[in-house]
């Protein structure tokens, strides 16, 4: 690396929550990915989405993985104070799972089965409002990750599906990720919408069984995106060039080999990151069924994020500015690091 590319910023510290789709940065970390860049990145691990985005805002975080509603909620003041914030980069896409208690999920077929139940999620979520509306009162408790979260969108969206209306008929609640297996087996929710690897853990553990996910319902939608506030990027070009370009070479070995696929699952694996929570995972899946995790595509596009704009506007009562979420989702920083590393 020249000098004139060096970054300003060599030693950072990057948030996550503990999920598969935290892989890319803590492969660029454990794979010297990050270090090839210039860079001395610390990952600091975090439980719950409100932390990692309070932390990110006063400058505790020099960046982190976030939900990709987040960044735009930060910038319109939906999620805390306003902080204008940049996604510059996917971090990965699909890897939702909606789960439910066996007492709700009965009969129900697992997504992808040769079924049209397993095809078609509009099939578990009628027999799910059916039920619903057969036993009554207490409403159902299902709980999603943040009130902008993806999850949480595609749980209403999987509801509305029959006609049922998510405030009413059901009792929505937030909870961290890696609380929601216990919760459910605990029986204080009745199913919960989560990225991996809680959904199958929950299946592997018999507490609940997987009835929809994140891909049949958003195909190949941007879950994960890294995220900095626009005060930070601007202070620090060539860092956020640096820390863009590393996990793009990140994703490219995991790619190129099932050897990298097995390698990055035991890193994920290690005490600091996921721990025994991946413990039903022999490897790192990717793109297989049911849940479809996909570590690819990483340029931001705002055009993608159409079902995310739409359920933030409306719960604004009216639409969003085009050139605040363009400004947002910007490929620009991105775009400008993969031209340097051609260059």
């Amino acid at each position: 690396m020249s000098m004139s590319h060096a970054p300003e910023r060599p030693r950072l510290t990057l948030g996550f929550v503990p999920l598969l789709d935290a892989a890319l940065p803590i492969i660029a970390r454990e794979g010297g990915f990050f270090a090839a860049e210039g860079l001395d990145v610390t990952l600091s691990r975090e439980s719950a989405w409100s932390t990692l985005r309070d932390k990110l805002a006063a400058g505790l975080l020099d960046g982190a993985q976030l939900l990709a509603p987040l960044p735009l909620a930060m910038s319109l003041g939906l999620s805390g104070p306003p902080c204008d914030t940049l996604a510059p980069l996917v971090l990965g896409r699909n890897g939702n799972t909606l789960v439910l208690s066996h007492r709700w999920a009965q009969g129900m077929a697992a997504p992808y089965d040769d079924t049209p139940g397993g095809r078609d999620p509009a099939v578990n979520a009628r027999d799910f409002a059916a039920r619903l509306r057969h036993r009554g009162a207490p409403r159902p408790r299902l709980a999603m990750v943040h009130p902008f979260s993806s999850h949480h969108f595609q749980l209403r969206d999987w509801l509305a599906l029959d006609g049922l209306d998510p405030d009413a008929d059901v009792e929505l609640v937030a909870l961290p990720p890696s609380r929601m297996v216990e919760a459910l087996e605990l029986g204080r929710i009745d199913g919960f919408c989560v990225g991996e690897p809680w959904g199958t853990q929950a299946a592997h553990r018999g507490g609940g069984r997987i009835v929809a996910t994140g891909a049949q319902l958003w195909p190949g939608h941007p879950e994960k995106m890294l995220g900095v506030t626009r005060q930070w990027a601007e202070r620090h070009p060539l860092t956020l060039t640096a820390m863009i370009r590393a996990p793009i070479a990140a994703a490219d070995w995991l790619s190129a080999s099932p050897e990298h696929r097995r390698q990055a699952r035991d890193w994920l694996a290690l005490p600091p990151y996921l721990d025994r929570a991946l413990d039903h995972l022999p490897t790192l899946p990717l793109g297989e069924a049911p849940v479809d995790q996909r570590f690819t595509a990483l340029r931001p596009e705002a055009g993608q994020l159409g079902a995310v704009v739409e359920h933030l506007a409306r719960q604004l009562g009216g639409s969003l500015d085009r050139n605040r979420i363009d400004a947002c989702y910007s490929a620009v920083h991105f775009d400008a690091a993969a031209h340097q590393g051609c260059a």
